[in-house]
């Protein structure tokens, strides 16, 4: 990106809501006609005068809604990586007794690090999928299509809650990670086209997207520490669990159905229809034929938005090595004291619930402060920065240790810090750069450069879990 060229204030500025009555011109509209940005293809008008002004969101109702579309975005891959007495229960060689004492086995102990990767390649490649299929598919259709596998394997995943695999743990391993993979293309493929028709709106609904993102982790850690706390049986918390995460799926899918019926988001959608044909001519135009283009083009996009890119990739992949295959393997300094926080309640509450309440506030921190700017080279030197948490995870009390046998930090609070400082900064330095990717390329690439944005957060979460793989075998 060239970091000299000027960037619109009105990417840094607060959302300003239109008072009720009054029929002005949105400020990304104003932004985008004067953005440097629009040179970049053959100049369209954007939309009809007509759709130029826009409606008031009634009551927050689409915010809401995008919040809500974030928090099923993460909430698969979240609750099942939360769930981790159920996984160690059911993974483990104590399945026949009362499921209280923890017998480790290799499935059990490398759980995490195969989950990350069950998730994150086949992420990878619906995203891609979702590129090509940008203007192929339309968006409800990738979007509820989605929705409704994800529901579908989450009931199969509750069922098997009350099935006995204490005979079979191999094939529950397998049929677990299957789960996982299809979970995971199929929330890539969610997230990637809500985020995409997300760049349509103002900054303000992409900014309630990524945090509902992290309140979905917030929910699922909560669900599990009361699961904990009020079930007796492993299974029984376990079944509640999966339950809320179904009954939740089902409300983002009936949420999604009522945003077409909102002239907010009607408005926007109606842009962004009209987007949607003019990036065909644009990528028409931009290879030099006269044919009509399926594909958005990929080179003014990158060009625009690889600093960013790189930004969002990297902060994951930092984030995903420690977090949760490290982070949930260490344990309090005083296990051995036998009392509840330091057995049952220090892993959730330390390692998930701390995190994903920090994560949802780094990224809801973004709503009021949006610094540094998109092309500030700040940015990335405080991406680069997160590097030194992952030897701050790896010298916690991390059980088991089979070569780094020394514990540098050896008190209970340094988890609770390095989680809170993991969370944050992933919340905040993540959020940045994937609002700003669709702002600072012309309207009809913004929701292609959406998409394209979470292909390098899910680059970033592939390689980091891939790494993590390594860290957990090098502890």
């Amino acid at each position: 990106m060239d970091t000299t060229e000027p960037v619109q204030s009105s990417l840094h500025s607060s959302y300003v809501a239109t008072a009720p009555g009054k029929h002005n011109v949105s400020e990304d509209e104003e932004s985008e006609d004067q953005s440097p940005s629009a040179s970049l293809l053959p100049n369209h008008s954007s939309v009809p005068l007509a759709v130029r002004y826009s409606p008031e969101d009634s009551y927050c109702l689409v915010y809401i809604i995008f919040f809500l579309m974030g928090i099923g975005s993460l909430l698969p891959w979240n609750f099942f990586i939360t769930a981790k007495h159920y996984w160690l229960y059911k993974l483990s060689n104590n399945t026949h007794g009362s499921g209280n004492d923890e017998q480790w086995s290799d499935l059990s102990n490398y759980f995490e690090s195969y989950l990350a990767i069950a998730s994150t390649v086949p992420s990878v490649l619906c995203l891609i999928l979702n590129y090509v299929l940008v203007n192929r598919l339309s968006s409800n259709v990738r979007i509820l299509s989605s929705l409704f596998v994800i529901l579908l394997v989450f009931v199969v995943t509750t069922v098997l809650v009350k099935v006995d695999t204490s005979d079979c743990r191999t094939e529950f391993f397998i049929v677990t990670l299957a789960s996982v993979a299809v979970v995971s293309g199929a929330s890539n493929l969610f997230s990637g086209s809500v985020f995409g028709i997300s760049g349509h709106f103002p900054m303000r609904i992409s900014q309630a997207l990524i945090s509902g993102q992290a309140m979905g982790g917030t929910l699922s850690a909560v669900a599990s520490v009361v699961d904990l706390a009020a079930a007796k049986d492993v299974t029984d918390s376990a079944l509640a669990y999966f339950l809320t995460a179904d009954v939740f799926v089902l409300l983002c899918i009936i949420t999604y159905l009522l945003l077409p019926k909102l002239a907010y988001s009607r408005h926007y959608m109606l842009a962004a229809t009209n987007s949607g044909v003019m990036s065909k001519e644009a990528a028409a135009a931009a290879a030099g034929t006269g044919k009509t283009a399926s594909i958005p083009p990929l080179q003014p996009i990158l060009r625009k938005t690889w600093v960013l890119g790189l930004s969002v990739f990297y902060v994951f992949c930092i984030s995903i090595m420690v977090f949760p295959a490290v982070s949930s393997g260490i344990q309090s300094i005083n296990k051995d004291s036998g009392s509840p926080w330091t057995t049952t309640y220090f892993v959730p509450l330390t390692s998930f619930l701390l995190y994903n309440a920090a994560d949802f506030c780094g990224r809801q921190a973004t709503a009021w402060l949006q610094v540094p700017g998109p092309a500030s080279r700040v940015l990335p030197a405080l991406v680069l920065g997160r590097s030194v948490i992952v030897p701050l995870f790896m010298f916690c009390n991390y059980q088991p240790r089979d070569h780094l046998h020394a514990v540098l930090f050896d008190h209970d609070l340094y988890p609770v810090v390095f989680n809170c400082l993991l969370g944050l900064t992933n919340g905040y330095l993540g959020t940045l750069p994937m609002i700003y990717g669709p702002k600072v390329v012309p309207r009809e690439l913004a929701e292609a450069t959406g998409v394209v944005m979470s292909v390098f957060l899910t680059l970033g979460l592939a390689v980091g879990s891939a790494f993590s793989v390594l860290i957990v075998h090098c502890i």
